[in-house]
């Protein structure tokens, strides 16, 4: 989910960046490219992917 949304934020940096926009002085097309490297990074770190990175598990027996 995470790298869906890094790359919709890609997507819409790449576009204004294109027609020369921006949406105000606080969100601009850096913002957009920091914010979607950010959870490109989180998606890679396995934050949000629903399953446990340390691979902890009930024993079964």
């Amino acid at each position: 989910m995470l790298a869906i949304i890094a790359a919709v934020s890609f997507g819409l940096a790449l576009i204004l960046d294109l027609a020369k926009a921006g949406l105000g002085d606080v969100i601009t097309v850096n913002t957009l490219i920091v914010l979607g490297l950010l959870l490109l990074a989180l998606h890679l770190a396995g934050v949000g992917s629903g399953t446990r990175s340390f691979g902890w598990r009930r024993a079964r027996r």
